[in-house]
């Protein structure tokens, strides 16, 4: 839709006037749409990244000016009439007066057909070999309207069915993903579809879905066939956004790309597969982890992003508060004991685990891990992955691992008798044990390993702590701002914390550019520590139930999820609505 200058006469009806070349910046400067500081962040925009693009896309992609002020404004330059474009505009018929494949390559859209004049849509007015070479087509006059490619991708879209006018290079930069090569892939030996795969737009748009998708901190993608389509959707602070929607027939090579990548058999489609990738992104290893399923429409995939170039965390940047940080590392500290972490998929257990590996790291210890798989490489920390087919299991590496003199033992995940009763065991006899467990709450983890078959009084001597622990998406600090408690929120409150809570000020984010509108950016942690006291650590040996064990540790000052949850509410770190969220999963 931007001008080109270099353009030589037409004998369209209205043929654009391309006189004195004209600055899309100027024009919009001078309608009084942007500001010159505004052109000036765009150009460092384009510097900056290396960008081909022209001003006037990098200011739409800014959001500082709409594709359609930009297209309207270039018309009116130019003595163009600008329309807006609708599928109820077009005639079918005349849009089947120039082939198909001229306007997917092209993306033009014949409007009328009267007196023997054909009208066209098109998003670049001042393009006069494009227009000249319509008239050639459908061998009559041609005269011009300036629409939005948006409004013509959708009026395409609509009247030719299956059509395939999602752009590639529409949407990828290949400056964006120069900086990205593949490590692990191995080459299968297929033809139709390994040659498909290995075409360079798909090439181009699967290293673009991974790219963006690392940058903008994903931790998943998920692509996901439908009926005519298939979209292209990524995880970003727990909560999935759709990213494009490529037409179906891009399904097979799309898939069948990223089963190369992965090492995995491109020819079998009817069960699932797992594999992995790693990909070397300006530098820095990033792997993923990929699985497939096959569904009604054709095979599901769903990448996990496990990002290298983040350096396992500090336990002083996971968001306790002071007291409870300073407590639980005083557990840690201990010389033997079990040390549990709980909390559902994607709570963050796996992040507060490594910032205790790092919290007990020292050249004098010997820690080791068992992983399935192992998320994050820590340096002077023995790491092994479990191989079930092999016969590899959390108990088994676990057994293994006893006779390797290590100080402290990390466990992925307690899922067995066997592997819960070798982890006590351990931690009686001299051991620091850490894992996880799956349970709602810290008392919980107790009454669990009673369930999978651990005696009380081992569970009562060998236990030392309980933290459970949740995500919540944090207020974006560039669109903060404090809202009245309305009557509905106070009710909300007072159903998390109690009917005598009060809170003078809450706040939320308005929605901007760079939280996608959310108000939410990143995410911070909540959490819970039980400690057993002397009364507990009796009630435990004895084989107590959960609501004995609560009301032992409430009555001696434990803090729960919610009341943690309710200090980050009022520091404004985070919203009512995401801690209500988390006390409903509670």
């Amino acid at each position: 839709m931007f001008a080109r200058t270099d353009q030589p006469e037409s004998n369209t009806e209205n043929k654009p006037q391309t006189g004195k070349p004209v600055r899309i910046g100027d024009l919009l400067l001078e309608k009084g749409l942007i500001s010159q500081e505004q052109i000036a962040q765009a150009l460092d925009y384009q510097r900056n990244r290396g960008h081909k693009k022209l001003l006037g896309e990098i200011l739409i992609e800014l959001e500082l000016v709409s594709e359609e002020q930009v297209c309207e404004t270039l018309a009116e330059a130019y003595d163009v009439p600008f329309a807006r474009i609708t599928p109820k505009v077009s005639d079918p018929k005349v849009i089947e007066m120039l082939p198909r494949e001229f306007l997917e390559k092209h993306f033009v859209l014949p409007l009328f057909y009267v007196q023997g004049k054909l009208t066209v849509a098109i998003s670049e007015p001042t393009n006069v070999f494009l227009i000249e070479e319509m008239g050639r087509l459908c061998e009559c006059p041609v005269q011009i309207v300036a629409a939005t490619l948006k409004d013509i991708q959708a009026t395409l879209e609509a009247h030719l069915p299956n059509t395939n006018i999602f752009v590639i290079d529409d949407i990828v930069d290949d400056n964006d993903t120069s900086a990205m090569e593949i490590v692990d892939s191995q080459m299968a030996d297929m033809h139709s579809l390994e040659a498909s795969a290995d075409d360079s737009p798909i090439i181009k748009l699967v290293n673009y879905i991974i790219f963006s998708a690392v940058e903008e901190r994903a931790s998943d993608i998920h692509i996901e066939p439908d009926d005519n389509t298939f979209r292209v959707r990524i995880r970003i602070d727990g909560k999935l956004f759709e990213k494009m929607r490529p037409p179906y027939n891009m399904l097979p090579a799309v898939v069948s790309r990223i089963k190369i990548m992965a090492g995995m058999d491109i020819s079998e489609r009817r069960i699932p597969q797992d594999g992995g990738i790693t990909v070397m992104l300006n530098k820095h290893p990033i792997d993923l982890r990929v699985s497939t399923m096959p569904g009604k429409f054709g095979e599901k995939v769903v990448m996990r992003i496990v990002d290298n170039r983040n350096k396992v965390a500090s336990l002083d940047t996971c968001g306790m508060g002071h007291d409870l940080l300073k407590d639980w590392k005083e557990i840690l500290h201990r010389p033997n004991g079990i040390i549990l972490v709980t909390g559902p998929t994607g709570s963050g257990k796996s992040t507060t685990l490594y910032g205790s590996l790092n919290e007990l790291n020292d050249p004098t210890v010997n820690i080791s891990t068992v992983e399935d798989p192992v998320e994050n490489s820590v340096v002077g920390v023995n790491q092994f992955q479990t191989n079930d087919k092999a016969g590899f299991t959390f108990a088994s590496a676990l057994r293994a691992l006893l006779r390797q003199d290590p100080d402290v033992v990390m466990v992925g995940e307690i899922r067995d008798p066997e592997t819960a009763k070798i982890a006590v065991q351990a931690a009686l006899t001299g051991h620091v044990v850490l894992s996880t467990l799956h349970t709602n709450d810290a008392p919980s983890a107790v009454t669990r390993l009673f369930n999978i078959g651990v005696e009380p009084y081992l569970v009562a001597a060998a236990i030392r702590g309980v933290l459970a622990q949740r995500l919540l998406r944090k207020i974006c600090t560039r669109c903060k701002e404090p809202v009245a408690i309305d009557d509905h929120t106070m009710r909300t409150i007072k159903l998390i914390a109690g009917p005598d809570y009060q809170i003078d000020t809450i706040y939320q984010g308005s929605g901007c550019k760079a939280c996608r509108n959310t108000g939410y950016s990143g995410r911070v942690g909540i959490f819970e520590l039980y400690i057993p006291d002397d009364d507990a650590m009796e009630a435990i040996a004895k084989g107590a139930g959960l609501q004995d064990l609560k009301k032992i540790a409430k009555a001696s000052g434990y803090r729960t999820l919610a009341d943690d949850g309710l200090e980050k509410v009022k520091a404004g770190v985070t919203t009512v609505e995401e801690l209500f969220h988390a006390a409903a999963m509670h």
